[in-house]
């Protein structure tokens, strides 16, 4: 019998691309073969840098039909969402140490017909997530401290990472996809997949190589690991 070999998704983090020609880039690791990009939006408030807003989103829009993830790391998210979506948002991510009301969040970002996502810090606790489970379409798992490009992974992180897989299973959340974001390459690929990455966001390790080896860069991301089983959400 032939087996069917599931790859994870590889979402494509811009927080590494070159800004002058963001558009560029990103029509460009569309074509090396991203499933998705990743969007990294920071206000300098709750973590210590800037990146970009709805407008930048907007602009680059019509440089890929990828979905485009784009994850809220800014204070208040919920004042956002609306700009986002507008954007041309698929996904729209918020962190539970960001949202004082992050149900209401949740409910509203998937109200709009995408995909509400929610994110936790290396410092919180999954047990925070077992009550939102029923809201949201899609966890990300920082495996370092936002803010910053290029860290290493916090490995203790994914021993977390199966913890929220097995709650996941036990509470029947099949759906929920499992996103990992922070020092991913083709040393630790494996290791997260096997505890539960359904989604592994790359930036340094796509970028920072030069143009011309975003392809390598995702293969060699990509057959760092294989297993037998089918997974399509998208």
């Amino acid at each position: 019998m032939k087996r069917n070999i599931y790859k994870p998704k590889i979402a494509a983090s811009i927080l590494s691309a070159d800004f002058s020609i963001l558009g560029k880039e990103v029509k460009d690791v569309d074509k090396a073969g991203a499933d998705i990009i990743h969007i990294d939006v920071m206000d300098g408030l709750f973590v210590p840098n800037i990146t970009i807003g709805p407008d930048i989103v907007s602009s680059i829009r019509s440089y890929s039909k990828k979905i485009f993830d784009v994850h809220l790391m800014i204070e208040n998210p919920a004042n956002f969402i609306d700009n986002f979506y507008k954007a041309g948002a698929d996904i729209i991510t918020i962190h539970i140490e960001a949202e004082s009301h992050p149900i209401r969040t949740l409910e509203y970002i998937r109200s709009l017909g995408i995909k509400a996502g929610i994110s936790i810090n290396p410092g919180t606790s999954e047990e925070n997530l077992k009550y939102l489970l029923d809201y949201c379409d899609l966890i990300l798992v920082m495996l370092v401290n936002p803010g910053f490009g290029g860290q290493k992974t916090i490995m203790s992180q994914v021993k977390k990472l199966d913890n929220i897989k097995q709650m996941i299973k036990r509470e029947n959340k099949k759906n929920i996809l499992l996103e990992v974001d922070g020092g991913v390459n083709i040393k630790n690929f494996a290791t997260l997949v096997d505890a539960g990455a359904d989604i592994l966001v790359a930036g340094s390790s796509i970028f920072n190589s030069g143009k011309k080896m975003y392809n390598k860069n995702i293969k060699n991301l990509r057959n760092s690991w294989k297993r037998s089983d089918i997974k399509e959400n998208f």
